[in-house]
């Protein structure tokens, strides 16, 4: 099958650059049929390409005038530009469009993307709210993590859901047989937590087909026991970010030290601990989807790299490809049955949760 990419080229902080040199080195990744649509200003998309002098049948560019601001107002500046690279490539990604894409990336205002997917792109059948699901490296494996910043005050169907797409992902994407799925509390007790996480742990202990562990607390988060995590967006955001600055923070104490213990050691420890930070960077996960849109959007980081858009492309790619869409639509439908005729069965008076 052929997949049509749009990525905008003006979102992130190094852009466009690097999102160009990333959709470059990006092409070796793609089939004969495949294209990636940059969408960004032409002439200057057009100079750039010309000075790498880079000629591939497999990029098209898509003009657009203007670029939301990473500090907007999300709802406000999707209205408000809507010849904007972020609003032009979420409607590239709508199955209304001509000429559809089928996904999209950006490194650019998240806020904007989500609402922009939303409003465009719309949801999938029976999604509530989407969620993002981010890849936290770790020395276990890949760790998938949602909502990571897109749904700040779920429901617990919301978290149900995210638990539930967050497992396919993990399932079609990195490959994980039997994703053991853990919802992120204050401990792992279950007279613990709020009203919500409780809420949310009896329907997932209910819904077949998941490896419901239980509760986790966020020092188990990098610790091997759970493949996915739920939680909602704010603690979720805020997770994704100390964790990233955490890992900056302790690898430059650990090659400081090695410096400062012996200089000709740490030339030799060097390689070392390097292949150990990049096992660990985020920059080679590329990419986070929005799970639940009627389409694929892969959010990046907005200090991503040309590295960061090729791994986002890879694993933009691998989703298309594994029609996680298509498996999530199907999971949701058949225990959104089962949950049905639960209730259906229940005797009279007894409350359904």
């Amino acid at each position: 099958m052929s997949i049509r990419i749009a990525i905008d080229v003006m979102g992130g902080d190094n852009a466009p650059n690097a999102i160009l040199d990333g959709c470059i080195d990006a092409l070796s990744l793609l089939c004969d049929t495949d294209t990636l649509v940059l969408i960004g200003d032409q002439t200057l998309i057009e100079n750039y390409l010309r000075e790498k002098q880079v000629d591939d049948s497999r990029l098209e560019i898509e003009h657009a005038s203007e670029v939301i601001p990473m500090g907007a107002s999300p709802t406000v500046a999707v209205r408000q530009y809507k010849d904007s690279t972020i609003v032009k490539m979420a409607k590239l990604g709508s199955k209304k469009a001509e000429v559809r894409c089928d996904a999209v990336i950006s490194a650019g205002n998240t806020g904007a993307c989500v609402a922009a997917g939303q409003m465009h792109m719309k949801r999938l059948r029976g999604v509530h709210r989407p969620g993002i699901a981010v890849t936290f490296p770790s020395f276990h494996g890949p760790v998938v993590l949602c909502d990571a910043g897109a749904n700040p005050e779920p429901r617990a169907t919301h978290l149900w859901q995210y638990a539930i797409m967050a497992d396919v992902y993990a399932r079609r994407v990195l490959g994980e047989e039997s994703p053991r799925v853990g919802l992120l509390n204050i401990g792992s007790e279950e007279s613990k937590g709020s009203g919500l996480a409780k809420e949310t742990a009896e329907m997932l202990k209910r819904t077949p087909g998941i490896n419901y562990i239980g509760y986790i607390e966020g020092r188990d988060i990098f610790s091997g026991v759970a493949d996915v995590i739920v939680t909602d967006g704010f603690v979720g955001n805020t997770v994704l970010k100390m964790a990233e600055g955490f890992a900056k923070s302790i690898f430059q104490a650990i090659a400081q030290e090695i410096f400062e213990y012996d200089p000709k050691l740490a030339a030799e420890f060097e390689p070392i601990v390097k292949s150990i930070y990049k096992k660990n960077d985020y920059h080679e996960h590329g990419g986070a989807p929005l799970l639940g849109l009627n389409g694929v959007m892969m959010i990046s980081h907005g200090t991503a790299e040309a590295r960061t858009i090729k791994s986002a492309i890879k694993n933009t790619l691998e989703y298309v490809r594994g029609h996680v869409n298509d498996e999530i639509v199907a999971r949701l439908n058949e225990v959104a049955e089962i949950e049905q005729s639960r209730i259906q069965h229940l005797p009279q008076g007894e409350p359904a949760s």
